[in-house]
């Protein structure tokens, strides 16, 4: 219990200094790959506390309560996964994460605003079915909705779950707000809609935005380092050379796809869902 707790502080101290890393090696790989040199990897630190040294520009009081919510529940999914709890909860507490930034878009009554809120409840709808199941894959291959006995066992979850893994990895990209579907909000000066869900949100309500992103994105590699992991010390560092790849992979996705229509997402999710996730499941239950 005690380590479960040191895990989980050390997640809610450490995320953001990882997460703001791992954003920039982000941005220089993106660079490197559009034969750029690109900002320094600590660009997004600076990014943030300049945000932060902005005068508050506060549209609706209610905002600034759903942003800091949002920031709350991403710590405490990251806190639970990280401290070994249990996976279902560790997703429920996610979904609540994201609706708590999709209310804070909504009470601006901004056309921009409410036009990504519309594409984020798209997206939740594309990548929560795969979410629940990569859960109950999980709980199949080890045994147990707790990630403490999940990184337990003998075998990496991978071996019975590489379908399940491909779809993660497909809705990780809809996840990290990566290209082709970035279609609520984006890093990037291309969208039609401004910036989407975060266009009435700036100074330091952005910057809290930005470092829940921070918080998210180190807890979905875990996830995804969690198919590798296992009993063995030595799985950790398999586990971390996947979640490097896992991100060159994302940024290249990124750089080299043309955002999808919201319909297109949305069926090219399902379809991954079903034959990836489901089919690996029905015959991982079979085999059993």
């Amino acid at each position: 219990m005690v380590v479960r707790i040191i895990c989980a502080l050390l997640f809610i101290f450490a995320a953001p200094v990882l997460g703001g890393l791992i954003s920039g090696i982000e941005r220089k790989l993106s660079a490197r790959m559009q034969r750029r040199v690109g900002p320094p990897v600590t660009q997004a630190y600076k990014d943030v506390k300049k945000l932060f040294g902005k005068t508050p520009q506060i549209v609706n009081r209610a905002q600034q309560f759903m942003v800091i919510s949002y920031m709350f529940f991403m710590m405490i999914t990251g806190a639970l996964f990280f401290g070994g709890a249990d996976l279902l909860l560790v997703f429920f507490t996610l979904t609540t994460a994201a609706i708590f930034l999709v209310v804070a878009a909504s009470v601006t009554h901004s056309p921009y605003s409410s036009m990504g809120v519309n594409r984020e409840m798209i997206q939740m709808m594309s990548y929560e079915p795969m979410v629940l199941l990569t859960a109950v894959g999980l709980y199949l291959a080890c045994g147990s909705f707790n990630v403490s006995n999940m990184i337990s066992t003998d075998l990496m979850p991978i071996v019975k779950l590489p379908g399940v893994f491909v779809g993660f990895i497909f809705i990780l990209t809809i996840k990290l707000r990566k290209s082709p579907f970035d279609i609520s909000t984006s890093h990037h000066a291309h969208q039609e809609i401004v910036k989407g869900i975060t266009t009435e949100m700036s100074g330091p309500m952005l910057g809290i935005i930005e470092i829940a992103e921070w918080y998210e994105k180190v807890f979905l590699l875990g996830v995804t380092g969690l198919f590798f992991v296992t009993s063995n010390p030595l799985s950790y560092i398999a586990a971390a050379a996947v979640v490097l790849l896992t991100i060159v992979l994302e940024v290249l996705i990124d750089n080299t796809s043309a955002r999808l229509t919201w319909k297109q997402m949305l069926t090219s999710s399902w379809i991954m869902t079903l034959v990836c996730g489901g089919i690996n499941i029905v015959v991982l239950e079979i085999l059993k």
